[in-house]
């Protein structure tokens, strides 16, 4: 879609660029700013449902509801950590199988540690934000015009090296979801907690759900390769006058790749986690919320009796969890 037809969908005027304009709209951040919004609004989006996700697979693992306690965030009191402890909580509440006594007094790292890993994302997620929206409501053209002053100044406002730093961290803080997604996929297929392997009732005939940890693992792996630094780097140009760039846009742009990835990783998870949920038969005793968000999959993705192709499955999961209502 051209911008003219974009702007004519929209019912909005084309602009008339004034002068020096066109030059301010290439000569600045704009670029990778643009990029950074649109990935920051999908980051946040993905870890909203990402706690949905995770709460549905610590039910569907017979997971303990106490590292949620707001006392263990009290004494660690990262901003993050609390929200999602009590995101995860208010999921969890009304849930029948949490009132079951259970066996284990702890739970692996990726249930357990749920407050920690995803808490510091949201942190990341928060601190850019505040960076991003400074930047996009920022001049950084150049030179700049100060006409109150009758002033026109050659400076660096141009330079991308604040958001540069940002986008990598967000790169990090993307990967470190889809990578503790993954291991709690990996946990449903184990055969642990009276869940037969691979998520079917036939293992030995089936190969259930191996081939979507497989896949989930994958673009973890993949993710890995994304977190590399980008603002790290520069190179001369210009015939050494732009003797030090940030590297912003590359920066940027892999953050796209990141969230496609992390979308389907969650998707594998609530694959498997629909899946032991049906198997340990708590569909109907967990809590409201997430019978909700089953009721809602299973029209999407039905559940496995038997192997199928799972491409499909896969794709469909994904989509869902990108188009989920939160």
């Amino acid at each position: 879609m051209t911008s003219k037809e974009a702007f004519k969908k929209a019912k909005l005027e084309t602009i008339t660029l004034q002068s020096k304009e066109g030059l301010a709209l290439l000569n600045g951040t704009q670029f990778m700013s643009s990029h950074g919004v649109y990935a920051l609004i999908l980051a946040r989006r993905a870890e909203r449902m990402a706690l949905k996700v995770a709460a549905l697979s610590l039910e569907a693992f017979d997971g303990l509801e106490a590292p949620f306690t707001p006392q263990i965030q009290k004494v660690r009191p990262h901003a993050g950590q609390a929200v999602v402890a009590k995101t995860i909580r208010d999921l969890l509440k009304g849930s029948k199988l949490q009132k079951v006594s259970k066996p284990q007094v702890q739970d692996p790292y990726s249930f357990r540690c749920i407050p920690q890993v995803h808490g510091a994302s949201y942190d990341a997620w928060q601190y850019a934000c505040k960076v991003i929206e400074t930047e996009i409501n920022s001049v950084t053209d150049n030179p700049t015009i100060f006409p109150d002053d009758d002033l026109i100044v050659s400076g660096g406002n141009f330079h991308g090296q604040p958001i540069a730093l940002v986008f990598d961290y967000l790169a990090l803080s993307i990967a470190e979801v889809g990578n503790i997604s993954e291991r709690r996929t990996a946990q449903l297929i184990l055969g642990l907690r009276q869940l037969p392997e691979f998520l079917v009732a036939k293992p030995g005939l089936n190969s259930g759900f191996m081939i979507p940890q497989y896949a989930a693992a994958a673009m973890v792996s993949q993710n890995k390769m994304y977190c590399f630094n980008a603002s790290s780097d520069s190179i001369v140009s210009s015939n050494g006058q732009e003797d030090h760039v940030s590297m912003g846009a590359n920066a940027a742009i892999k953050l796209l790749p990141l969230l496609d990835n992390l979308y389907a990783i969650l998707g594998v998870e609530l694959m498997n986690g629909a899946q032991a949920l049906a198997l340990r038969k708590g569909e109907e005793k967990t809590s409201k919320p997430l019978q909700e968000l089953y009721k809602e999959f299973r029209k999407v993705v039905p559940m496995v009796q038997d192997d199928v192709v799972m491409y499909k499955q896969m794709q469909d999961a994904a989509d869902f969890v990108y188009g989920y209502q939160l």
